[in-house]
């Protein structure tokens, strides 16, 4: 072999559905050849440490925390985006979706009026070469905003998508079915009496409901004519789910009950949950919980959402809680599953003339810790 090939070798290498203990080569960016046992030659000593896939993360809403840091603080857009970026490649993600609001929740918060900048600075550190993980879009839309629609015909003219998700947190439906739940969740932030809560949730209720009947139609079109995926956000109800098929939904994220994650896991949608919700044993919304439905068998992929280390830490820690998951099969819920769902199909797997993005991960005690990181072949961390 030439110089200008990198050997990793001694490693305990995680393939689609087995554990092999040898040696991968990488040339070009590509994986070019791997085999069991000794490397034909030297290279780096792996001393051991698992090799897995880049992780591919579908759904983080954590650029947000850089970009506002303190409530009603806004951060340099450039400055935020590096740093988001610097910690979603230190916990091994080399392909991340960045979750751009388009429209604001029901609260009147969100960053959906600042969808544009966010954007713009994600894209100039992309021209310059500034990020270490690859970065793709997906786009949260939230249905009952006014203007939601005409936001995402101007972004997906300026941008490239590789995602689009419809979500609705109308209170008394989906995650918010139990409105006394989001009594609790929002108490805080609007500081009413009751009898004004429920005043505000019935204004809610119906001028959501109106505006979602116009929106949603709208933005699944866009979606279909411009070929992105497509999918659904806390699905709690056949119903919702029926809804889903209708509109050619191909990922379920986060469905709030297990009747729901199951009907979708029938109709061949994909369904993905939270990894926090795994390593914390549950949903801290109250809803089903992503460990119930990876033993009912309808667990597909995990999400990082708010915590970009949970997706390493839920992958290992899913076949200790799960006896039927494997750990290539846990690790394929952060990899190779999530890049076949967004057609992204040269890349999640280690194997011959797969793209090497490739994460070193030692394990201290239970916790897989990630020491070195490769993007196409070009080490990142």
């Amino acid at each position: 072999m030439t110089d200008h090939i990198t050997i990793l070798r001694n490693a305990n290498i995680i393939l689609s559905d087995d554990v092999l203990h040898g040696w991968a080569a990488v040339e070009d960016g590509r994986i070019i050849d791997m085999g069991g046992g000794r490397s034909p030659e030297r290279g780096l000593d792996l001393e051991g440490d698992y090799l897995i896939p880049g992780l591919v993360e579908l759904h983080t809403d954590h650029l947000e925390s850089h970009y506002v840091p303190r409530p009603k603080v806004r951060w340099h857009p450039l400055g935020a985006v590096l740093a988001y970026d610097a910690q979603i490649a230190s916990s091994g993600i080399t392909t991340v979706f960045d979750s751009l609001r388009a429209g604001v929740d029901v609260d009147g918060g969100g960053l959906g009026a600042e969808l544009i900048e966010l954007a713009s600075a994600i894209d100039e550190a992309r021209r310059h070469g500034l990020l270490r993980s690859e970065h793709l879009t997906h786009l949260r839309c939230e249905i009952p905003s006014p203007g939601v629609v005409e936001m995402v015909e101007d972004f997906v003219t300026r941008y490239p998508v590789g995602l689009i998700s419809l979500m609705d947190h109308t209170p008394g439906q989906r995650q918010f079915r139990d409105l006394a739940k989001y009594q609790i969740y929002y108490s805080g932030k609007m500081g009413k009496s009751l009898a004004e809560f429920e005043g505000m949730v019935a204004e809610k209720q119906r001028s959501n409901g109106d505006r979602s009947a116009v929106n949603r139609p709208a933005l699944v079109s866009i979606a279909k004519n411009r070929g992105i995926p497509l999918a659904s956000h806390d699905d709690t109800t056949l119903e919702e789910v029926e809804q889903s098929i209708q509109e050619g939904v191909a990922l379920a994220e986060f469905p709030t009950t297990l009747e729901a994650a199951k009907a979708s896991h029938a109709e061949g949608i994909t369904v993905m949950m939270g990894a926090p919700n795994l390593i914390r044993g549950g949903s801290h919304s109250g809803n089903v919980a992503a460990e119930t439905l990876a033993r009912e068998g309808v667990l597909d992929i995990l999400s990082s959402d708010y915590v970009p280390a949970s997706l390493l830490m839920a992958a290992f820690d899913l076949p200790r809680r799960v006896p039927q998951m494997t750990l290539p099969k846990a690790v394929r819920t952060v990899t190779k599953n999530p890049a076949s769902a967004t057609g992204l199909s040269d890349r999640g797997e280690i194997a011959i003339g797969k793209r090497a993005d490739l994460v070193r991960v030692h394990i201290k005690g239970e916790t897989p810790v990630v020491r070195e990181v490769w993007r196409g072949g070009k080490r990142i961390i």
